[in-house]
């Protein structure tokens, strides 16, 4: 791949001491490439590049180097919890053993039903979020899979009634 960015004119952006990319300045274009995939993740390179007055081969080289550069981390279908046998969603937050939260963070990216993890601050250290099929398989998560990690000091969990998918799109200020 670093062949084919020095030849179209673009180097991969050096990485940080602790690994992370720098942010990426977006242009115009980029930033209209992005809303784009935001609104239509299925879109099609001809239709970006229509719809953002570039070639088609302009188009695919800048969506390549948003995916490189981590600006877009991937592409997903929004999915209805409830309507796929997910029926029972909580955030759940964790308070955790000091210096653990890489080792926890593992062990939660393996639960089923995982669908978000955040290290936070305040009076917890974790919030987790899980799509369950009911109560009951809740219960089993929390009491027998997160307490029965030794890093997990306390949960709390609190259940999700009702979501709103705000299916939010970045401004040209925010991006």
């Amino acid at each position: 791949m670093a062949a084919e960015q020095m030849a179209d004119g673009w180097e991969q952006a050096p990485q940080g001491a602790d690994g992370a990319l720098p942010p990426r300045p977006l242009d115009a274009i980029d930033r209209d490439i992005l809303r784009i995939l935001q609104t239509d993740g299925r879109a099609s390179i001809r239709s970006v590049a229509e719809r953002v007055h570039v070639s088609r081969a302009n188009a695919y080289a800048r969506i390549n180097r948003l995916i490189d550069d981590g600006v877009i981390r991937g592409f997903s279908a929004r999915v209805n919890h409830e309507r796929a046998g997910q029926g029972a969603s909580a955030y759940i937050t964790l308070k955790i053993v000091q210096n653990s939260w890489r080792t926890v963070r593992e062990q939660l990216q393996a639960l089923p039903g995982a669908a978000h993890i955040a290290l936070v601050s305040g009076d917890f250290d974790v919030l987790l979020l899980v799509h369950t099929p009911d109560n009951r398989s809740l219960r089993e998560l929390v009491l027998t899979k997160l307490q029965a990690i030794p890093e997990v000091l306390s949960t709390r969990t609190l259940l999700v009634f009702e979501e709103t998918d705000l299916d939010r799109r970045l401004t040209a200020d925010e991006l």
